[in-house]
């Protein structure tokens, strides 16, 4: 794992940007080692690629002023968020600059009887979530991370709440983006629909900063439901949990949430949150609405839970029940590697039809055992996706071969079965084997692209293509 290659640098162009740039921004442009190699990785099993220098910056102006030397120079830049990704995107395999946008962190407007708000990039859901509380509206999508909102843009991000909500390309309106020649443009205004000209705001919206940086986001928001409720169903076999899951969405239930979690990640979740739940496939559900609603969608589930052999069936309003057990959800990874102390976990992710999803789930435990691979599986599974998180012990060369011959195989089972070897993580460094297999002739389009925007390839060289 890990196999990626460091692009050729462009020394003097680099040299003679970090020394413009250091006199123009003071203590804000750092160089430090250990400065760089934070922002050269992420919770990833790819080596670190630092850049040469990092600038913290507070406005547009000024990511349009680093972008500008850098673009005179010839010099790779590559935005940075809160570094939750997962696939290399920050990563710089030809060296250059890194513009961190955490102090970029201001809440701009909330347009309450609209139902959209404008933010700087370096928000973070948490932080949206938390300011608009109290005006009865909330951020639906929930990658679990408390990412920054323009990282989650530029990934294209999703979550528990898609199901219902959407991904990031259905709630964002419109965007402010530094090109890569320094020039500043929105590609949209806050109506919710426009027939003006090319969508620039989906293409930008998983561009993973290869084609801009994003440096304000208009997003859609929704109203805080009058009442949740969530429920827990075990299972015999993941097979019994997705063919609930299936029946569930044709009936339009319009469920919020909806989590598969195997066995093994069960396992986890009971030693890891004190929780005490059967140690089989189990589904984690939660409703928005009305009181009335939410009792009779979870009403409805359990009648298809109860077709499908599921068991120990239990749904709660309680707020206090709610947290502790999205809590216990959200906490997986962490409840994961404490299947293996010591151990590397490899988070990777793909999506199917939903028809397809016990399958794919159910080939995955399989190959993982014949492996020898120890692999919790969890998944966002009203709509098809779901991650597998081989546990390795990186300094065992023949267990990391194995764990990487796992994550090929398991992209190359999705995109076969008509799915995608990416349903939220993005593409970056980890992916881009499997993008080509996926869209063939397609990805030529986005080489087109990226050469029209960005012909010197500074902008976060080496991802996607």
């Amino acid at each position: 794992m890990g196999k990626v290659v460091d692009l050729p640098r462009n020394e003097e162009g680099i040299s003679a940007a970090l020394g413009i740039l250091k006199q123009q921004f003071g203590e804000k442009f750092q160089s430090g080692q250990s400065v760089r190699e934070q922002h050269g990785h992420t919770t990833t099993w790819i080596r670190n690629q630092a850049p040469d220098a990092v600038v913290f910056v507070r406005s547009t102006e000024e990511v349009s002023d680093v972008v500008k030397v850098c673009a005179a120079h010839r010099v790779p830049v590559i935005a940075y968020g809160t570094g939750t990704s997962l696939e290399g995107h920050v990563n710089a395999p030809a060296g250059g600059v890194c513009i961190d946008l955490t102090e970029m962190n201001q809440i701009v407007a909330v347009h309450a009887e609209d139902l959209d708000c404008v933010v700087q990039p370096g928000v973070t859901r948490e932080q949206l979530n938390t300011y608009l509380r109290d005006q009865g509206l909330f951020f639906p999508i929930d990658p679990g991370a408390n990412a920054s909102l323009g990282g989650m843009a530029s990934t294209r991000a999703s979550g528990t709440n898609a199901v219902r909500y959407g991904t990031m390309k259905d709630n964002v309106l419109a965007l402010e983006v530094v090109l890569p020649s320094g020039e500043v443009i929105r590609t949209a205004s806050r109506a919710k629909k426009s027939s003006a000209g090319y969508d620039l705001t989906r293409l930008m919206v998983g561009a993973e900063g290869t084609l801009g940086i994003i440096t304000e986001i208009t997003l859609k928001l929704q109203g805080i439901p009058e009442a949740m409720s969530s429920a827990r169903c075990s299972f015999e076999t993941v097979d019994d949990a997705c063919q609930a899951v299936m029946a569930t969405i044709q009936y339009g239930i319009p469920v919020a949430r909806i989590e598969l979690l195997d066995a093994m990640s069960v396992g986890a979740a009971n030693a890891y949150s004190k929780l005490d739940l059967p140690e089989t496939p189990l589904l984690l559900l939660e409703f928005h609405g009305s009181e009335n609603s939410v009792s009779e969608q979870a009403e409805m589930f359990g009648s298809i839970a109860e077709e499908f052999g599921g068991s120990g069936f239990d749904w709660t309003a309680r707020p206090e029940d709610r947290t502790k057990l999205w809590q216990a959800r959200h906490d997986m990874y962490w409840a994961s590697m404490g299947l293996r102390p010591g151990a590397k976990g490899i988070s990777t992710d793909v999506c199917v039809p939903i028809s397809r999803l016990a399958e794919c789930v159910t080939a995955a435990q399989e190959k993982a055992k014949e492996l020898n691979l120890l692999a919790p599986i969890v998944g966002h599974v009203g709509d098809g996706n779901f991650h597998a998180l081989p546990l390795v012990d990186m300094e065992d060369a023949d267990e990391v071969e194995r764990a990487d011959a796992f994550v090929s195989w398991l992209n190359d089972l999705a995109i076969s079965m008509d799915g995608t070897c990416t349903g939220e993580h993005g593409i970056g460094q980890g992916k881009k084997p499997y993008l080509l297999r996926e869209l063939g002739g397609a990805v030529d389009v986005m080489v087109a692209v990226k050469q029209a925007i960005d012909p010197d390839n500074i902008m976060n060289p080496g991802k996607i293509i």
